[in-house]
């Protein structure tokens, strides 16, 4: 964004600066630190554990393939590359979607249901830990108001915007 009257960019000041900095290191922290007890915990990246509860949550544990890409903020193929990996596993299938033959949905098998399951309590754990074991009340609040911000101001409305899940 530049000012209307010079074109120029409008730098950051240095508590900006200051903050930004701070928020990619945590969220960068936070993102390795999900991933490594994950992995160590149930074998699979925080991306395709979130794939999985969003699966869990779905009606029928299925969910059009184009849904779930969009739930998850990722690329349809970067979806279809996790959805092989959590096939091989057995965690999840592919189902052509009755309503549209092109279509396809994933399902949440039995056992991808059962590792959920296994998993969640370890990753609730980490998550505590890592982030609401450390704040106080008032902090987690403030915390979930100012992401709900900058979330919203984020999602453009419109079936032109250039997101990931509409690639």
């Amino acid at each position: 964004m530049t000012t209307a009257s010079t074109g120029e960019p409008r730098w950051l000041s240095d508590e900006e600066q200051s903050v930004w900095r701070a928020y990619l290191h945590a969220t960068t922290l936070m993102e390795d630190h999900l991933d490594r007890q994950l992995q160590r915990d149930a074998g699979m990246p925080h991306i395709y554990y979130g794939l999985l509860v969003q699966l869990s949550q779905a009606p029928r544990r299925q969910k059009r393939m184009t849904e779930l890409a969009k739930d998850a903020k990722i690329t349809r193929s970067r979806l279809s590359h996790a959805v092989a990996r959590l096939e091989r596993s057995g965690w999840v299938r592919r189902e052509d979607c009755p309503s549209d033959k092109r279509g396809q949905n994933a399902v949440l098998t039995d056992e991808g249901f059962e590792m959920l399951r296994r998993s969640a309590p370890g990753h609730v754990d980490a998550v505590r830990q890592a982030m609401f074991d450390r704040l106080t009340p008032e902090q987690v609040r403030s915390l979930g108001e100012i992401m709900q911000v900058v979330a919203a101001g984020l999602q453009p409305e419109g079936t032109d915007a250039d997101l990931p899940w509409l690639r």
